[in-house]
């Protein structure tokens, strides 16, 4: 599909969008490209810088060749993606699509040969220890619960939440806040971030 880099711009960076004036090294972008894959994919675009300025890209090949080693050396399993160059504003910007990963979980892998995984939270690539997996889509009904909705509209301000937020928040014992949050997140509406603890709980797709 035909991509709106206006559009795109104006969103800002979020779960599903990272931008990067140019791609740094492989093990570096493939951070990015991991985290997309273990939530709910993404689209990379390289010449745009954080504040959503276009500076274009000097060579297509030079960053593709460094994506593409991210994909095939520095990723485990490697990854499948697809990209497009548009002109922009008389320059050149590559995007690149990462969908979410049939094989799941994905790890990438540093400089040093650690094998580390990663998740999407709002715009940033976080690691964590554990990736609980969801086979279902979300259940609309499970959106309609009290608890999930206080959840939703804390979530509007809030980037995680712990099990002891949770609690306060809904008037429970921390252990069945743990275990709500635990719920939710196999049912593919939260992931969970166990690094550094206690662990947090953030939106898989944010609003």
């Amino acid at each position: 599909m035909p991509y709106n880099l206006a559009e795109l711009i104006n969103q800002g960076e979020g779960t599903r969008l990272e931008f990067k004036s140019t791609v740094s090294s492989a093990p570096r972008i493939a951070k990015t490209l991991v985290a997309f894959a273990n939530t709910s994919g993404g689209l990379l675009i390289v010449g745009v810088d954080d504040d959503g300025g276009v500076s274009g890209i000097e060579s297509e090949y030079h960053e593709m060749q460094k994506i593409e080693k991210a994909t095939d050396f520095f990723t485990e399993p490697p990854l499948s993606i697809s990209y497009e160059v548009i002109t922009f504003e008389g320059k050149e910007v590559l995007l690149v699509n990462v969908p979410e990963s049939e094989e799941k979980p994905v790890k990438a892998i540093d400089e040093r040969g650690h094998k580390i995984l990663y998740v999407r939270s709002k715009d940033k690539s976080i690691p964590t220890n554990k990736l609980i997996l969801s086979e279902n889509a979300v259940d609309t009904k499970l959106l309609q619960t009290p608890n999930v909705r206080m959840l939703l509209q804390y979530f509007r301000k809030n980037d995680t939440i712990t099990a002891a937020k949770m609690a306060q928040l809904i008037n429970v014992s921390d252990q069945r806040a743990e275990k709500m949050l635990r719920e939710y997140t196999e049912k593919g509406l939260l992931l969970m971030i166990d690094r550094p603890r206690p662990p947090r709980y953030s939106l898989k797709v944010s609003d």
